[in-house]
């Protein structure tokens, strides 16, 4: 008999999005006027296409394939070295951040990487996230069989929820309690909020304090703006002994690349984090990807970047947002209606 993994029965309502999605075209079937002015706040897809110098890097890649003297099968198990390279050296080395290029792992995608590293982690960690967060985090731990069962709330016993609210402007501090394994992400989603240098370096100590792993989810560090708002964990010195970060430059869900760092420094026991961490994962990450990925590290397409998540923002700024835990941002677009699903 093959059993399966019951620990999924212990998920709600399946996972966040498709329930957002059912919940939204059901509110357009029965609202099609107020459709056209519907604001969705669901799962962020992009909106805008590739950058030209990345498509036709995709494109030289797709015909480097079709040659004998220039194919490129499976990649090297970690990521191809001109990548780890170009994202230690663009990404870290040039914010004064000391990274070496084989503490650069490639993969294909940075919220697929959240839910991967479990599966070198202990069953008997305990577990510390904000609250509200990004759905895979919890998931993946409920899946994993890290939590206990849930509440009436939606909550699972077993994890350890940081409130973010108002009142700590939805960054929280770390608890009074030991856990062993704490999830962090700033700029934040969903609340948007950022947190100082001081306060990741409490986090820090914490994290170190307690002989814990602080995962660190940087997918959204382009938004950053403040010139004294980290970019990386990895600008709090200590964290290189106790944290692995999920960075992510650029992506786009039909081409996605990961790019965790794992600091060799980052040890439990007697062997390193990132010595597990080559032990488990291979890159997946075909040629094509790789080559439109290292472009994006080019300081002019970086500013392109920069412009297009300025003109989001701006965007973004127009929404008031109304929530249980309410917090408002300015007055939304005359003529536009914001569905909470």
């Amino acid at each position: 008999m093959a059993y399966l993994n019951e620990n999924y029965l212990k998920l709600q309502s399946g996972y966040l999005f498709p329930e957002v999605g059912r919940r939204v075209r059901e509110f357009c079937e029965a609202n099609p006027k107020a459709a056209k002015r519907l604001i969705r706040c669901g799962i962020g897809d992009v909106t805008e296409p590739l950058p030209r110098a990345a498509v036709e890097a995709m494109k030289g890649a797709v015909d480097e394939l079709g040659h004998h003297e220039t194919f490129h099968g499976y990649g090297p198990e970690h990521g191809y070295e001109f990548l780890r390279s170009a994202i230690a050296q663009n990404d870290y080395r040039d914010r004064n951040v000391e990274v070496a290029d084989d503490e650069i792992f490639i993969s294909d995608g940075s919220k697929c990487d959240c839910g991967y590293v479990l599966d070198i982690l202990g069953d008997q960690n305990k577990v510390a996230l904000p609250d509200p967060v990004y759905p895979v985090y919890v998931d993946t731990n409920v899946m994993a069989g890290h939590t206990g069962p849930s509440r009436k709330d939606g909550s699972y016993e077993g994890i350890l929820y940081l409130a973010c609210t108002a009142e700590n402007n939805f960054v929280p501090d770390p608890p009074r309690e030991h856990v062993d394994l704490v999830y962090l992400c700033f700029p934040n989603n969903p609340t948007g909020a950022v947190a100082s240098r001081v306060q990741l370096s409490r986090w820090v100590d914490y994290v170190r304090e307690h002989d814990a792993l602080l995962l660190f989810d940087a997918a959204y560090e382009a938004y950053i703006s403040e010139a004294d708002i980290p970019h990386s964990i990895f600008e709090v010195p200590d964290a290189r002994e106790c944290a692995i970060e999920f960075p992510r430059t650029a992506g786009s869900p039909a081409c996605a690349v990961g790019l965790p760092c794992c600091r060799n420094r980052c040890s439990r026991g007697r062997r390193t984090v990132a010595g597990y961490r080559s032990i488990r994962f291979g890159s997946g990450v075909g040629a094509p990807n790789p080559t439109a990925s290292v472009t994006l590290c080019n300081a002019a397409l970086k500013r392109c970047i920069h412009k297009k998540v300025a003109s989001k923002c701006a965007l973004s700024s127009l929404i008031t947002w109304e929530t249980p835990n309410s917090f408002a941002t300015p007055s939304p677009m005359p003529g536009s209606r914001l569905l909470v699903a």
